[in-house]
């Protein structure tokens, strides 16, 4: 039976579209949909539970996975199967998991799962920005409880003009490259980086943007009609007491708010309002505590929530004593660590990174092997978690979503300020050695003021800052550098990074409906003011890159040969170029240039003596003398006929000194004219046209004796009548022949 199709179309201009098709693949998921732009496709599949699970939250899993097969390649290594996530598609789930979980039901606990599979891969389109379209139109689809339609855009910036969903070639020209995730209403992420643009270009580009949601959002609508939208499903929803609300809000609220006006640390805090929800369960009877104990603390956790806020919105004040617009107290420190070749501390209040950069050749670059994208980054940035920062005690399980979309959020925001000329591979890596509030921001300065601590001459300085949002509907209140507590009971986290002329990267997880661009505007300024505060404290502890590497530190040279000479230094199976190595102990690594059609030479190494020896050689192998020129040159070798010379110019490059080019004088034995380690100099006659040796002569630079004689040149025809007779009358045209 052939299955009946419904589809939507999407114009996107430039005679570019998105298509939505669903009824032909996985029809046994609760939804799937097919997203098609050019030769790329999307499959989504979702699915959730109809029994809730036993947790007190939403145990939903965004999967984002890119199929090798999708553009006719295999996958890499020696299993020849897809295995673990690359941090590209960990980078994409994060960016449809943010948007997609506040919108289910805050007592929907049934286990969900979102599964999006790149199949069909086109070179002009970047698949990850339909992920958020393909997840939300296969929701619309099912039962779920879900509250509204959603979808996803990048946005970019080409001479000046916005461009939604841009190519990869179009990037490169972009001075701005951001995802945005929105509902028809509301703007609800926002992530990307820039070249230090303002406010106001943001805010437009975020507008632009939300607008061409809009029209895939009534796309989303009209195939979830024509396919007919399932009535939602009904699931057993959380107990209700209003009573007991009530009764704990009595008991919590006053408390909760004098103990958050006295601006205490957080561990003080965590104490006291410990101390507060254990009076309170000590004043039920046991009887209530096993009837309803399990919902005490969720209306604790609500009273001491709106107490807080409402000390923010009516006095301006933050759990820890400070104003909305105020820094908590900064210390930093370069050169912490002996050995690295640049380190930094940055700390921030109860938020501490450590940052490291080490510096090496092209070999070190992070080769990224995706379906989707091949490439190699010369700077990259790692951001690690412990528990320990948080005074956790939990099992290490590798690198976690987190950490990865932390340290890419860094590797924007410092990325655009490496000079294109840098010759280095450059590594950061953030250790978090305390967190209280936006350890990704202190990842940024820590790593800005490590990257001039190693002398990585930086465009300008970095700096970094978490912010917050309390809205009630009438007031608002903008908080610098938010703590842990207030990214969990705030409506807007957004993180900004810039310079001082502009906003380099940001993140934001919007969470109140119809936020007005008047307030993320004003948001952003005041953000703007704290990244300059900030950015002066990280210059008053290193104010530029330092000139040069540290003596330890490897100093990268580079050096472009002709192709043609690439072999010669690479050597039979790389003997030349790994004893340079070894002798000079250096690195050497060769690329070449395809569009110059030249070998480029990484040499790497520290201090001058092996790089200079390595420069020598290479200037040994480029050695051509020249035709006329008079060169030094010292005897390595004696011979019965001549003395085999080295160019003092270029250690290697050896050549024959004929035996009749020593002196003018008839010379017998050649050491009678030079002797093993003499230093003289020759001229270069080039190719002897009837050796086709290469010729040198140390007697051409030599007067003529007095009386001297020339001897006439040899004659091979002398003594032959012209039929090639001898004066003895034998014919020798055959011994010639034989000869010849």
């Amino acid at each position: 039976m052939i299955p009946k199709v419904f589809k939507e179309i999407i114009e996107l201009g430039d005679g570019r579209t998105i298509s939505i098709e669903t009824g032909k693949l996985a029809k046994q998921a609760h939804g799937s949909v097919v997203v098609q732009s050019g030769k790329c496709m999307l499959l989504c599949t979702v699915v959730s539970n109809y029994k809730q699970s036993d947790v007190d939250f939403l145990p939903l899993t965004v999967d984002y996975r890119e199929k090798f097969a999708a553009s006719g390649r295999y996958p890499g290594g020696f299993f020849k199967r897809e295995a673990r996530p690359s941090d590209g598609e960990v980078l994409t789930m994060r960016l449809v998991d943010r948007v997609l979980r506040p919108l289910f039901p805050k007592d929907y606990h049934a286990e969900t799962q979102v599964m999006i599979q790149l199949m069909s891969h086109d070179d002009d389109v970047m698949p990850e920005a339909m992920a958020g379209l393909a997840a939300s139109a296969a929701i619309q689809l099912s039962d779920f409880p879900f509250e509204c339609a959603i979808s996803e855009a990048r946005v970019g910036r080409v001479n000046g003009e916005f461009v939604i969903n841009p190519t990869r070639a179009q990037l490169e020209e972009s001075d701005l490259e951001m995802m945005i995730g929105a509902s028809a209403d509301s703007v609800m992420m926002v992530e990307g980086e820039m070249d230090e643009i303002s406010e106001e270009e943001m805010a437009d580009a975020i507008k632009f943007a939300h607008e061409a949601i809009k029209v895939q959002i009534a796309a989303q609508i009209r195939l979830a009609e024509a396919f007919g939208k399932k009535e939602v499903r009904e699931y057993e929803t959380a107990e209700e007491n209003e009573d007991l609300a009530k009764k704990i809000h009595e008991l919590a609220y006053d408390k909760c708010y004098a103990i958050a006006k006295q601006g205490t640390s957080k561990a003080e805090r965590s104490t006291a309002f410990s101390e507060i929800k254990e009076e309170i369960k000590a004043s039920f009877t046991e009887e209530e505590i096993e009837e309803f104990g399990h919902l005490v603390g969720g209306y604790y956790r609500k009273a001491e929530k709106e107490a807080i806020r409402e000390l923010t919105l009516s006095e301006g004040l933050r759990l820890d004593g400070r104003k909305t617009d105020e820094i908590r107290p900064i210390w930093c420190e370069i050169d912490y660590l002996p050995s690295t070749h640049g380190s930094a501390i940055f700390t921030r209040g109860e938020t501490q990174a450590l940052a490291t950069v080490t510096l090496g050749t092209s070999r070190e670059a992070n080769k990224i092997d995706m379906p989707s994208y091949e490439g190699e980054e010369t700077f990259y940035l790692h951001y690690n978690f412990p528990p320990f920062c948080t005074g956790e005690a939990r099992p290490l399980r590798g690198t976690s979503r987190r950490e990865v979309g932390h340290g890419n959020l860094a590797q924007r925001a410092l990325k655009g300020m490496i000079p294109a000329d840098c010759p280095y591979t450059v590594r950061v890596v953030s250790e978090v050695l305390e967190s209280n509030g936006s350890s990704s921001m202190a990842t940024v300065c820590s790593g800005t003021m490590a990257l001039m601590d190693a002398g990585v001459q930086m465009k300008s300085p970095v700096s970094g800052i978490a912010m917050g949002l309390i809205s009630d509907g009438d007031r608002y209140a903008v908080l610098s550098d938010i703590l842990g507590d207030e990214d969990h009971l705030g409506d807007m986290d957004f993180k900004v990074t810039g310079t001082a002329n502009g906003i380099t990267a940001c993140q934001m997880d919007i969470k109140i409906k119809g936020l007005s661009y008047e307030i993320l505007v004003n948001a952003l300024k005041q953000a703007r003011d704290g990244r300059l505060h900030i950015l002066e404290k990280l210059t008053d502890t290193i104010a530029a890159p330092n000139a040069d590497v540290k003596d330890h530190a490897p100093t990268m040279v580079t050096r472009r040969i002709p192709n043609e000479f690439i072999g010669a230094l690479i050597g039979p199976g790389g003997k030349v170029i790994q004893e340079m190595q070894k002798e000079t102990e250096t690195t050497i690594v060769i690329n070449e240039d395809p569009v110059t059609e030249e070998g480029i030479v990484e040499i790497l190494g520290v201090g001058n003596k092996g790089i200079d020896a390595v420069m020598a050689k290479i200037d040994s192998i480029l050695f051509k003398p020249e035709v006329g020129n008079v060169y030094e040159v010292k005897v390595i070798k004696m011979l019965d006929f001549g003395a085999v010379v080295e160019y003092m110019d270029a250690p290697g490059n050896e050549v024959l000194l004929h035996v009749s080019e020593l002196a003018w004088e008839r010379t017998e034995n050649v050491s009678d004219v030079v002797n093993m380690g003499d230093v003289f100099d020759v001229k270069y006659f080039g190719l002897d046209k009837r050796t086709r040796k290469e010729k040198v002569s140390r007697k051409a630079l030599l007067p003529k004796p007095e009386g001297f004689v020339e001897r006439p040149p040899r004659d091979n025809n002398r003594g032959r009548d012209n039929r090639g007779r001898d004066n003895r009358g034998r014919d020798n045209r055959r011994d010639d022949r034989k000869r010849d």
